[in-house]
């Protein structure tokens, strides 16, 4: 694994992200991620209050996630130093069992959030009211909301690129989500704010969109589309989709059949990410069955689609400056471009000098 330094560290630092699903992280276990070129560890108090720690014990650099709870405590299984959920050791079998001043390990401030645990790794004083709201993820019945998880090997703004620009659906995904080539010849509406970049596309096509056209009055009619898209630092990507053939209806989730969707990744390394995804239909909401379907088909999209192309990208490209390639800039990366350059400010404004 090649580690970054802060000089080429391609990602902010003081920024929430999410460090797994909720439901990865349950019972006694102890469960072990790559963040930010950092291991941690994330486990449940037997409250059920997550908790992360740096996963290394500080004696010999052991994961601690290899050794075992006792208590809200854990123990390592090299030489048996316990650390509490605050990361300061709490017992030294060894000698007359003093515990010295720097056997403790680094907490890390985690909020558990709309179906996710949010980490911040920063050195600044993390706030967790600067968690987006994602409220509609969990606002409704349990079986209308599916969750996956996807590693890619592939740095994390080329996930951004390919959520930001919408166009792609027009040629690399099949049947099932295609847009009938009404992407591509349009310039998405952009707006921007000091917390969002936002993209919002609408367009007709026939048959409505295979994953929500069943739910119409008239199935293989005409439809209104439109899909809206809002990025959040570093990498949330909020997006909506919906449909309608009432030609009054204003285009959005209140009046479109459609879907609630969150896109967001956290770097492993400088070129690995975890990527995770949330998505709350507005029907079907109580069919278990039809959702675990539906987010099993989604992941299978991600992976069989998206995937292997940001991954092939990644390697093609054998760098994280896609600029410095000069790539060929089209209507569609409007969204993309200027997601990009905030993040290399945010980037440069935390790596200047304090």
């Amino acid at each position: 694994m090649t580690t970054t330094t802060p000089a080429n560290r391609p990602y902010p630092l003081n920024a929430w992200y999410v460090a797994a699903l909720s439901s990865e992280v349950d019972g006694e276990n102890l469960f072990s991620r790559t963040l930010l070129d950092t291991g941690v560890m994330i486990f449940r108090r037997q409250d059920g209050t997550a908790v992360a720690l740096r996963d290394r014990c500080p004696h010999r650099f052991v994961p601690l996630s290899m050794g075992k709870r006792n208590g809200d405590s854990v123990v390592c299984l090299y030489h048996g130093l316990s650390f509490n959920c605050s990361g300061e050791c709490d017992h030294n079998p060894h000698g007359n069992q003093h515990i010295p001043a720097a056997a403790r390990i680094q907490s890390y401030p985690l909020v558990e959030r709309y179906g996710f645990l949010w980490i911040w790794m920063g050195d600044e004083t993390a706030n967790p009211d600067d968690i987006p709201d994602y409220g509609p993820l969990v606002d409704g019945h349990p079986n209308g909301v599916g969750y996956t998880y996807m590693y890619r090997q592939c740095n994390y703004e080329l996930i951004n690129d390919n959520v930001m620009d919408l166009s792609h659906i027009d040629h690399l995904h099949g049947e099932i989500i295609t847009t009938r080539g009404q992407l591509s010849p349009q310039t998405p509406a952009i707006t921007d704010s000091e917390e969002n970049v936002s993209a919002r596309w609408e367009w007709q096509q026939t048959p409505a969109l295979l994953i929500l056209n069943q739910f119409l009055p008239a199935p293989d009619a005409s439809a209104r589309h439109f899909i809206e898209i809002h990025w959040s630092a570093p990498a949330n990507i909020q997006l909506s989709v919906g449909c309608t053939q009432d030609d009054q209806s204003p285009l959005d989730l209140k009046h479109c059949v459609g879907q609630y969707d969150l896109h967001t990744c956290t770097p492993e390394t400088a070129t690995t990410t975890h990527y995770f995804f949330g998505t709350r239909r507005n029907h079907l909401e109580d069919d278990a069955e039809f959702n675990q379907m539906k987010i099993a088909n989604m992941h299978e999209a991600f992976v069989t689609e998206d995937g292997p192309v940001v991954d092939a990208v990644q390697q093609e490209m054998g760098t994280n400056d896609l600029f410095g390639l000069k790539p060929v800039l089209l209507p569609s990366d409007i969204a993309a471009v200027k997601v990009r350059r905030r993040l290399a400010a945010l980037i440069e404004k935390e790596q200047l000098p304090q």
